[in-house]
C-alpha cells in the first residue's frame, strides 16, 4: 500500500455531531494502524453558514477523545493552510481549467429564476434538473453566443461555474464498504462548482485540495455517497488519479427509524455532541455528562465495526490494532443509550479507588461537604459497582453525609411492624455499648444479639434501614453505620424514632 494519508474534513456550521467524532476516530484509526498521516481541514466555504466558535468546538472535541491531528491549522504541516478560507486563493485556477477543457461552464441563472422553474416542474408532476436535458434552454456560456456570455462577465454580471455533466454515460466506480456502483449521468445535475461569492463550493475545493494534499482514502459518511459520481468526474476531467473511497453507514436513531439528531437526543436524555455546546440553542455533551473519553471512543469504534471478536472493551492501542475499513458494515448502526452507559460504567470499575474519591471530592466540595480522600475512599468501594457516573456515587451515598429529612412512606406502610420501635431501642443499647465500631465488630455483636433473644432478622434490619437511611436503599447495613460513626449512627436512631412513632 502507498503510503496512508486520510482526512476528516467538517464544516464549522455548528456543534460536531457524534457521527463526525466516529467519522474523524475511524479515520485515525486506519492511519495509524497503516502508519499514514491523519489530517484536519475546515472546510469553511459555506460562509453564510459559518457559526463563531464551531472550529474550536471541533478541535477540542477530537482533543479530548484522544484523536491527535498530525496536519493541521494548529499543528502546521506541508500542505498548508489547512483552513479552506485560507486558501481561497488556489481554487480559481482549477475552475478556470474546467472551462478551458470545456468540463464547466458559466451560468447566469438568478436563484429566483431557478426557483420558477422548479415550482413549475413541480407543478407538472416532475423535478427539475439543470444538466444536458435543459442547459441548452437556460443562460448559461453553452446557450448563450459567445460575445453575449462574454459581455455578461465583462458587465460584471453575476455568475456561478457549473460542471457540465456528461450525458447519458454510466459512471463505474468502486466503494471499499459497499462494492462496485454504477451510476447515470442523466440522472445527476451540472453541480456549482465556483459560487457567484468567488467561493469554490464544497465539491471542488475538496476534490483540489484531498490531491494536493495527496490524501490516498477518503472516509466519509454516506451522506456524501451521492456526490461521489461528480467527484470521480472532476478527477477525471482534471486527469488526476482518485484515492479510494469508503463510505460509513449511518448512526440511526435508538428506534433503528431514521438518522440519529439532536431531537432525539433531548427527548430520550442523552447527548449526540461529544462536548457542551454553549451557542444559541445549547446542547449538552458527553464529557459533561460524566462520560470518560476512553468509554466515548469505545461507543463511537463499535457503531458500525465489527472486530470479528467478541470482545467489547478496547483501548485506542487496540482499537488501532484492530481495525479493519473492510469489516465496517453496510447497514446503518443503531444507537443504545443504555449501551453507552455501560461501557462508561465498565470505563469507571478500572478506575482505582483513589482516582474516583479525587473526582467525588470535587462534587462533594461544590456542595459544601468536606472529607478525607481516606474516608471517601472507604465509601467508594462500597458503591463502586452500583455506579456508572461519578455523578452517580452522591445519588448512592447521600444519606452518608446527612441524615433523612424524611421517611419513605411505603417503606414505613410495608416494613414498620408494632415492635419496630421497641426492637430498634433494644438495637440501640446494643450498639451504644460497642467500643470498636468497625463493620467487622459490630456484625457479629448484633448478630449474636438477635439470636439469643430470637428475634426476626429482616423485621430488625428493615427498620433500621429505614431510620438510618430513610429508605430501602443502600451498601452492607454495618458499612454504613461503621461509615457514619456511633454518635450519628445512635443520634438517626433517636431522631428516626421521634418522627415515625415509638
Amino acid at each position: 500500500m502507498a503510503q496512508v494519508r486520510v482526512r476528516f474534513a467538517p464544516s464549522p456550521t455548528g456543534p460536531l455531531h457524534i457521527g463526525g467524532v466516529r467519522t474523524a476516530l475511524y479515520n485515525y484509526l486506519f492511519a495509524k494502524k497503516n502508519n499514514g498521516t491523519f489530517i484536519l481541514r475546515i472546510e469553511d466555504t459555506d460562509q453564510a453558514r459559518f457559526v463563531e466558535g464551531a472550529e474550536e468546538y471541533i478541535m477540542e472535541s477530537l482533543q479530548w477523545a484522544g484523536i491527535k491531528v498530525d496536519e493541521g491549522i494548529n499543528e502546521g504541516g506541508k500542505d498548508g493552510p489547512y483552513r479552506q478560507s485560507d486558501r481561497k486563493a488556489i481554487y480559481r485556477q482549477y475552475a478556470d481549467l474546467l472551462i478551458e477543457k470545456g468540463d464547466a461552464y458559466y451560468a447566469f441563472d438568478s436563484s429566483e429564476q431557478l426557483e420558477a422553474l422548479r415550482t413549475e416542474s413541480e407543478k407538472a408532476g416532475n423535478t427539475f434538473i439543470y444538466n444536458a436535458a435543459n442547459r441548452d434552454k437556460l443562460s448559461n456560456s453553452i446557450s448563450l453566443k459567445e460575445s453575449e456570455w462574454k459581455e455578461k462577465l465583462s458587465k460584471g454580471e453575476p455568475y456561478v461555474i457549473r460542471y457540465k455533466m456528461p450525458d447519458n454515460e454510466d459512471i463505474h466506480f468502486d466503494d471499499i464498504i459497499r462494492g462496485h456502483i454504477v451510476v447515470n449521468t442523466s440522472t445527476l445535475d451540472d453541480k456549482v462548482l465556483f459560487k457567484s461569492d468567488g467561493m469554490p463550493t464544497y465539491h471542488l475545493a475538496n476534490i483540489v485540495d484531498d490531491h494536493l494534499m495527496e490524501i490516498s482514502h477518503v472516509i466519509r459518511g454516506e451522506e456524501w455517497l451521492p456526490s461521489l459520481p461528480l467527484h470521480i468526474l472532476l478527477y477525471r476531467s482534471f486527469g488526476w488519479n482518485p484515492p479510494l473511497f469508503a463510505h460509513l453507514p449511518l448512526l440511526l436513531k435508538p428506534d433503528g427509524k431514521g438518522k440519529l439528531s439532536k431531537r432525539d437526543g433531548d427527548k430520550m436524555g442523552f447527548p449526540v455532541f461529544p462536548l457542551f455546546w454553549p451557542f444559541g440553542e445549547t446542547a449538552k455533551g458527553y464529557r459533561e455528562e460524566g462520560y470518560y473519553p476512553e468509554a466515548f471512543v469505545n461507543i463511537l469504534a463499535l457503531l458500525g465495526w465489527n472486530p470479528g471478536t467478541e470482545q467489547e472493551i478496547f483501548s485506542m492501542e487496540e482499537l488501532i490494532e484492530a481495525f479493519s475499513i473492510e469489516r465496517v458494515g453496510k447497514s446503518g448502526s443503531r444507537f443504545d443509550p443504555e449501551k453507552a452507559k455501560w461501557f462508561n460504567h465498565q470505563y469507571l470499575q478500572q478506575r482505582t479507588n483513589e482516582q474516583l474519591a479525587l473526582d467525588f471530592r470535587e462534587f462533594l466540595r461544590a456542595h459544601g461537604y468536606h472529607f478525607d480522600i481516606v474516608e471517601l475512599e472507604v465509601l467508594i468501594g462500597l458503591v463502586k459497582e452500583r455506579v456508572s457516573f461519578v455523578k452517580d456515587i452522591w445519588e448512592q451515598t447521600d444519606f452518608f453525609f446527612k441524615a433523612p429529612e424524611s421517611y419513605d412512606k411505603e417503606v414505613i406502610k410495608k416494613r414498620w411492624k408494632d415492635d419496630s420501635a421497641s426492637l430498634l431501642l433494644e438495637l440501640r443499647s446494643v450498639l451504644e455499648k460497642i467500643d470498636d465500631f468497625s463493620s467487622a465488630a459490630i456484625e457479629p455483636v448484633v448478630k449474636a444479639w438477635i439470636e439469643e433473644k430470637g428475634y426476626n432478622m429482616g423485621t430488625i434490619m428493615n427498620a433500621f434501614r429505614l431510620v438510618i437511611v430513610g429508605a430501602s436503599r443502600g451498601p452492607h447495613m454495618y458499612d454504613i453505620i461503621s461509615w457514619i460513626g456511633k454518635e450519628e449512627t445512635l443520634r438517626r436512631i433517636d431522631k428516626g424514632l421521634s418522627v415515625i412513632g415509638k
